[in-house]
Order: structure tokens, then sequence, then C-alpha cells
């Protein structure tokens, strides 16, 4: 793989000032494009004949990926998240994609009675997830759940664009942002590539969606990294379609008396999740859908594998 160039993005499809993408290429027709966002670090992988509509293309996703970041971190100003928490107990009207990603949440929070609430990130003021085995008190905790709940939110299916959210209370879009991304990306790579011979891999943090087959009938070949080595798979998966997303604790979690706890925190009892693999990785047509659920399995606990059975979707697990 040889360096080809800086693919400059405008400041305005920039908005967080992150790096610009470089472009490598490993022949002809095979480009990779590198970027970062979300935290993480990420990737296009592009098979096309045609290099300057290849740019366009990931130059134009990525964009993409970066206006999603912006529009909904709660680490941003001047945002979406900055509009809805700023004005509570009012009622307020949201754009089409939040009112879309409302449907999609109010129906992970039905299909998971209620384990995969968006409004759980707020537990994240009384954990520290830093290796230590330093707890909060069960005192902290309930005082935050009394902010959490579904359906404490003054929104409903049936008027999806109307929000009143109650005063203390916050939306976390952190739980499906990353993968709503990866599938928007893969979208607006397939826009411009539509009339023209293309294969597309995308890969964020691990989080990663394809187009179909290789330009040469071959599946893509992805790895899932070891939970003790990140430096080496221990699967390899040939991906052929749809997408791929892993949960896991590898690297936020935390100890005390032998017992490891991971980040991913159950939002009706408040605590960390135990017993649960270390790593889980779901195939779905979609990353959204994959990363629900590889979250919800986590969840569950000692008995995520019989849940992600009872799902009939492929899936990786690491103990």
């Amino acid at each position: 793989m040889k360096f080809i160039e800086e693919l400059v993005l405008s400041p305005s499809s920039n908005p967080n000032n992150h790096p610009n993408p470089s472009l490598w290429q490993d022949d002809e027709s095979a480009y990779h494009i590198h970027f970062e966002c979300m935290a993480s670090q990420c990737s296009i992988l592009i098979e096309c004949e045609q290099s300057e509509i290849t740019k366009i293309a990931a130059k134009n996703a990525i964009a993409e990926a970066w206006r999603i970041e912006h529009k909904y971190s709660r680490y941003q100003e001047n945002n979406t998240f900055t509009a809805i928490h700023t004005t509570p107990n009012i009622r307020q009207t949201l754009d089409d994609e939040t009112s879309q990603l409302m449907i999609f949440a109010n129906h992970a929070y039905r299909l998971s009675q209620g384990m995969f609430d968006i409004t759980s990130g707020i537990l994240r003021k009384a954990w520290r997830f830093d290796g230590s085995g330093n707890f909060p008190e069960q005192t902290t905790i309930d005082a935050l759940l009394s902010k959490v709940g579904w359906t404490k939110l003054g929104w409903s299916e049936h008027s999806p664009s109307q929000l009143i959210l109650p005063l203390g209370m916050e939306l976390d879009f952190g739980g499906i942002g990353k993968e709503y991304a990866v599938d928007k990306m893969l979208s607006v790579c397939r826009h411009f590539l539509s009339n023209i011979p293309a294969a597309i891999l995308i890969n964020c943090g691990g989080d990663l969606i394809c187009s179909g087959k290789r330009l040469n009938g071959d599946s893509w070949k992805v790895g899932i990294e070891s939970i003790n080595d990140h430096k080496k798979a221990k699967h390899i998966i040939a991906l052929s379609s749809g997408a791929l997303a892993t949960s896991g604790d590898s690297k936020r979690f935390l100890v005390k008396n032998g017992v490891r706890y991971s980040h991913i925190l159950n939002p009706i009892t408040g605590w960390a999740i135990q017993n649960a693999p270390r790593s889980v990785t779901v195939a779905a047509p979609s990353c959204l859908n994959a990363g629900t659920a590889s979250t919800l399995a986590l969840l569950q606990e000692s008995n995520a594998e019989a849940f992600l059975k009872s799902l009939g979707m492929p899936y990786w697990l690491s103990s």
C-alpha cells in the first residue's frame, strides 16, 4: 500500500476539525481512505477503476459521518443535541432525521422490554470505567435512575416529530450514532458509484458494512480482534453482504473483588453488567441493527448466547 494524498475537506464539512483523510492505494483499482470519527479510527475501502469518482464518493461519505457526529454529540455546541436539551418541559419539533432515530429507539426499547433505552446515558455520571475498583454509591445511582425511562418522555410514535423532554432527563444517541453513520456512509458511496462497477467496505472502530462482494467475486475478509491482543484477530469472517458490529469491555471496565464489570450499564438497575461475554459480534443487514443486537446481548449477561440464538442472527462470542 502506498500513500497517494490527503483528501482535503472544507471547514464546513469538518465541523469537529478532524485531520483531513489520507488516501492510500493498494493497486490501480483499490483504495484505502483513513480518517477519524466518533473517537474511532475509520476507513473506507473502495475497489473502482475510476479514481476521481472514488475520491468524490469518499469525501462525501466522510463529510456525512462528521455531520452526524457533530449533530448528535453531547460535546459540541450549536447542534441538535444542544437544542433538544436547552428547551426542557417545552414541546419542540424534531427534524425528520431525528424523528426517525426516535422511532428506531422506540422499537428497540419495546422489543428489548426496556433494556435498550437511550435515556439511560445519564447514568455515566455515576460511573468511571478506568480499570479501578471505584464504585458509585447506590444513592447516587438511584438519584440518576429517577431521570431514566423512555416512557417518561413526552413522545409518541403517532407524532414522532413532537417531543417534550422532562427537566433533568437526557437523550443519548451515542449508542446508535456510530452504527447509523456507517450505514449512511455506505448509502452515500453507493449514490456516487451507482453506475460504476465498485465494491465498498466501511469500517468505523470495528463496526463495518459492505456493499457486496469484491470486484473479483470474493468475499471481504475481516477480522474480529482478540480481547487479549488487539493486534491479532481471533476470528476471520468472510463478509459478502450486510454489516458486523461488536460490543465489549476490553478497554472500559471496572474490577472489584475479582469480578469484572463492563462499561455497559443496565438501564433498569443502573448497574454495570457482569458475567457477560467480553465481546459480542453480530451480523445483520444494517450496522444499526447489528450494533443494537450486540449491545442487547451483553445486557443479557450470562444469558447472552441464549438470547443471540433466539434472534437467529450470526454471532461470535469471546469470553
